[in-house]
């Protein structure tokens, strides 16, 4: 993978979020240089001549599972029962004979969302009893391949649970001290059925540990909000403000009014954020609201093409178009928004101070053909140029 990912001096005349044309350097460090009005000059060697074409921010997929796919394997069609156990019990069953977790599965989804545009990530990685801390080692095997082109972040995931099988506790806390970024939980009400006991298992360890906390909150209405409301008072409680994450957090959306403007202010307050893959049968989180609350927000694919759904190509700009599209989106400014949580504002998500087409930020960038970033969104047209930290990872 290194010796294929050659380095760009400079990209030329390309309009930065659909703005002036401009050429854009490259500083040795792999950063952004100078954004200048365009030049004259001769394409020279190193240059990349983007064509008029838009020029975006990499791509921030910010909920990801790149450690459990079949996509590279023949057609698997889905089976099991429904619902987060079933989908559970059905993977623990078929993992093995997909080599899950495993380098060619994670390299295979890797590959995927790099060509589609993403260069940095925050990836899901299961860890349970059965596998122990491997699809961890797995994970940072495969982006290490990209030689830092790709940088990706890790939330050490119990799929199976945090307190009802034994040692998982003792595993996100090892995890934890081996250097992951995040640690995760699921569904503590439904699947452990002791919220309490999960979150204070969780916020201890990232108090301890320095880490932060990514919880999959698939339960619905008033139990979710519930359940919300308890990771605000342990946010508080252990001063994690800005290192908790609410994955999904459907119940959001399914409240009263009054009550999620209450939850959404909270958060913001603690700088609690929030993350969604967009599902369609369900309501979606509300923008605006999120906006006024302060409450950042960011995009993910969820799983791609694994024993949960056949579904996904690993295309973080299909979700923002599914989000915007089932959320009735139309206005310019709304849709710039929504271009803006798929790339430069879902910055910190990913451990970086700015992410963006100016000077000092990594040199990311997806080139596209397209007018402007609304028409970028609503039309997903194919990504021409890939660049991460100012090195070609994809190129049409």
């Amino acid at each position: 993978m290194q010796s294929s990912l050659r380095s760009v001096s400079s990209v030329r005349n390309v309009r930065p979020w659909g703005g002036d044309v401009s050429d854009l350097r490259i500083a040795a460090d792999g950063t952004w240089g100078a954004v200048e009005p365009a030049s004259a000059a001769a394409i020279a060697q190193g240059e990349i001549d983007g064509r008029g074409r838009l020029a975006l921010p990499g791509l921030l997929n910010v909920h990801a599972h790149v450690d459990k796919s079949w996509w590279g394997h023949p057609w698997q069609s889905y089976g099991g029962a429904g619902g987060t156990e079933g989908r559970i019990r059905h993977e623990r069953a078929r993992r093995d004979e997909l080599g899950i977790p495993g380098l060619d599965v994670t390299r295979n989804v890797l590959e995927q969302s790099v060509r589609t545009g993403t260069t940095a990530l925050r990836t899901h990685v299961d860890v349970d009893p059965g596998i122990g801390l491997r699809g961890i080692e797995v994970v940072r095997e495969a982006v290490a391949e990209y030689d830092g082109a790709l940088h990706a972040e890790i939330v050490a995931f119990p799929q199976d649970g945090v307190l009802r099988r034994d040692g998982v506790v003792e595993l996100l806390r090892a995890a934890a001290e081996a250097g992951v970024e995040h640690i995760g939980g699921l569904d503590p009400a439904s699947i452990d059925r002791d919220p309490v006991g999960q979150l204070d298992a969780l916020f201890t360890i990232a108090a301890d540990t320095g880490v932060g906390v990514d919880i999959h909150l698939h339960d619905s209405a008033d139990l979710g909000a519930f359940q919300i409301e308890l990771i605000i008072e342990r946010t508080q409680r252990h001063g994690l403000e800005g290192r908790v994450n609410v994955a999904h957090g459907f119940a959001i959306a399914e409240v009263s009014p009054a009550r999620r403007q209450d939850l959404l202010q909270a958060m913001g307050g603690l700088d609690i954020s929030m993350t969604t893959v967009a599902p369609l049968r369900l309501p979606q989180l509300p923008l605006k609201e999120m906006d006024a609350a302060a409450v950042r927000f960011g995009f993910g694919t969820d799983g791609i093409r694994d024993l949960w759904s056949p579904y996904g190509t690993g295309d973080l700009l299909g979700i923002a178009w599914q989000y915007a599209r089932s959320s009735g989106i139309v206005r310019d400014e709304d849709l710039f928004r929504v271009a803006e949580l798929a790339s430069s504002a879902a910055a910190s998500f990913v451990g970086r101070q700015a992410h963006d087409l100016v000077a000092g930020a990594p040199a990311d960038l997806v080139l596209l053909d397209a007018e402007n970033p609304m028409d970028a969104i609503v039309r997903t047209p194919p990504r021409e140029l890939v660049l991460g930290r100012g090195r070609v990872l994809w190129e049409s």
